[in-house]
């Protein structure tokens, strides 16, 4: 169906739903985010016959969802990435996802952690082995960092929210919200582990979707020494699917660690975490061994 065709003309649900009409196109775009970017490989990962998938790529193409980019001219062949109208969609796949959670595959009850042997906790930890995606997030000074790039060792840790006294960003019943409360803890523990980190040959970041002001206002008030970076916009937490809540009106993230090595592929998973603070020394250690492997 066009969206010319759609009665409802004026309804944003319905022209969005005649770009993004069945399941297939949603699998499409989630996939893109998280670094499946070309032909062979979405057909492989999806399951989609090659006729569907190349007509629903195009349709994606022609409403400026996706765009390609050639990789080569003989034979011609094209990445399919998101242009700035399809990160548009991220917040919805992360909605989705939410939703889906925690009333289809939960009870309906809002937590900021998961159950041990829950699907939830299974996906996350099919993160160790993917390669992160082309993901760059602003920092509260201004300075954006590319989490997905190759380089250096790192920990990304993703956390609900952390303020500084006197804020207005914690919601009512914060406290009530099981796994929700000791990101301060978790980001001071890091902060005093940090020299240990580094001497290990890994970068610290911490991750929330908090405004970048926000998170530097707790920088300033904790003595925070790495960066703590802003995904406000769902970027990275639609790229791989992270775990997330909602809060105060806001997506949050669940509580989370990722080790990612020097190719910008995760090598270890933390989650759910229960102990924030002693989730750091636990990250130490593995930080450690696997830095410390030849290669």
């Amino acid at each position: 169906m066009r969206r010319e065709d759609l009665a409802d003309a004026d309804c944003g649900i319905a022209q969005a739903l005649g770009v993004l009409g069945d399941w297939w196109t949603f699998l499409i775009v989630r996939d893109v985010a998280g670094g499946t970017t070309r032909f062979d490989a979405l057909h492989r990962e999806l399951g989609i016959s090659r006729r569907a998938l190349t007509e629903r790529l195009a349709a994606l193409v022609e409403h400026g969802v996706l765009q390609r980019r050639p990789y080569s001219a003989h034979p011609p062949r094209h990445d399919y990435l998101l242009t700035g109208k399809g990160e548009g969609l991220l917040p919805v796949l992360i909605a989705l996802q939410d939703w889906g959670t925690r009333h289809l595959m939960g009870d309906g009850t809002v937590t900021a952690t998961a159950a041990a042997g829950s699907a939830e906790e299974r996906r996350a930890h099919d993160l160790v082995g993917q390669r992160m995606p082309e993901v760059v997030l602003p920092g509260p000074d201004g300075q954006s960092v590319a989490v997905g790039a190759a380089g250096g060792w790192r920990v990304l840790y993703f956390f609900p929210g952390a303020y500084a006294p006197g804020s207005t960003g914690y919601p009512p019943g914060w406290a009530e919200i099981p796994g929700a409360r000791g990101c301060t803890l978790e980001s001071t523990t890091y902060a005093k582990r940090h020299p240990d980190f580094r001497a290990a040959g890994v970068e610290v970041y911490g991750i929330s979707t908090q405004r970048p002001d926000q998170l530097a206002d707790f920088a300033a008030h904790a003595g925070i020494p790495f960066p703590l970076l802003s995904d406000q916009d769902g970027r990275l937490g639609a790229g791989l699917l992270l775990p997330v809540f909602r809060a105060g009106g806001l997506t949050r993230f669940k509580r989370l660690t990722l080790l990612v090595d020097a190719s910008a592929v995760v090598r270890a998973v933390q989650f759910p975490v229960t102990d924030p603070a002693g989730s750091v020394d636990e990250m130490l250690a593995l930080a450690r061994g696997h830095t410390t492997v030849p290669g």
